[in-house]
């Protein structure tokens, strides 16, 4: 039993939910600052919606992508194909992941905001249907890209309801996930290029090849980099220099991260895409934090 939930606890990655929690957290706590006022109940929501949320979508990703995986050489051992974990198994997990986001959704029943639940189930069912994109579209990538995107939206309305349109903090940190997401899922992805192009799978590498792909995610993380910097900007309350050497210092690892990485060197691809997102993901959280805290 322990060994099945070690299997499950690797099948979703867990680890991998510090790539968008702290962009929700960030906009909870400017949200919570424009608000004057914390309910533990939100934070406890927040957090469950998250994790909640990506385990269905992770696993359910794994589920309808198993016999791909068993014909790629590099995913072969996943869970499904290896024989660890079966679809009947992940299916109920899928099921029982779901059940209890919806249930993280309705926390916030305690605290007089029906939105997260009214949204929840629309939300639940953007991020299982990305498993699919890669079937018919190139943009798959932009896809999980908003999928993650959503996480500083929706906390914000956990927080604030459908006030979301007061202030564009939530909308500077929702473009800085968009792109910062589709831009590393690219460098990853050149990984199948050839495995999508003879499976007739669709992915920007297979379609305008390795080269023009870490370009593209190149602009991505710029562009990421230019919504960091406009919320900086237009951040209530404001943030000062520490915030602004913390867009330094993403802006260092952005460059290291695609140093990393090259048309003919793919062998880094996992350095890139776990370790650096995670140090620019929390750190990012921490500097902000700091900065509040200063102020």
């Amino acid at each position: 039993m322990q060994k099945k939930l070690f299997y499950f606890i690797d099948l979703i990655k867990l680890q991998h939910t510090l790539f968008a929690l702290p962009f929700a957290l960030i906009s909870a706590i400017l949200a919570w600052k424009m608000t004057e006022s914390f309910h533990w109940i939100q934070l406890l929501g927040i957090v469950a919606c998250m994790v909640a949320a990506r385990s269905a979508a992770m696993a359910f990703n794994r589920l309808v992508d198993s016999t791909y995986d068993a014909a790629n050489p590099r995913t072969a051992s996943r869970h499904i194909p290896a024989g660890l974990l079966n679809k009947t198994q992940v299916v109920a997990f899928v099921i029982i992941s779901s059940i209890a986001f919806m249930a993280s959704c309705s926390l916030f029943l305690l605290v007089n905001n029906i939105w997260p639940l009214v949204f929840g189930l629309p939300v639940l069912l953007f991020l299982l249907s990305y498993s699919y994109a890669k079937r018919f579209t190139a943009l798959c990538h932009f896809w999980l890209g908003l999928a993650l995107a959503l996480s500083p939206l929706g906390a914000w309305v956990a927080i604030r309801g459908m006030a979301w349109h007061e202030s564009p903090i939530p909308l500077m940190l929702t473009g800085a996930v968009f792109f910062w997401v589709a831009g590393f899922d690219m460098l990853y992805a050149c990984q199948d290029e050839a495995f999508d192009k003879s499976n007739g799978l669709f992915s920007i590498p297979a379609t305008i090849g390795i080269r023009n792909t870490l370009r593209l995610a190149f602009v991505c993380h710029l562009l990421m980099l230019v919504f960091l910097l406009g919320f900086y900007w237009l951040a209530s309350p404001p943030l000062g220099a520490i915030y602004l050497s913390g867009i330094g210092i993403v802006s260092c690892l952005v460059l290291y991260q695609h140093a990393l990485v090259s048309e003919k060197d793919l062998s880094k691809v996992n350095q890139a895409f776990f370790n650096v997102n995670a140090v620019i993901s929390v750190g990012l959280m921490l500097i902000v934090m700091l900065q509040l805290y200063i102020a």
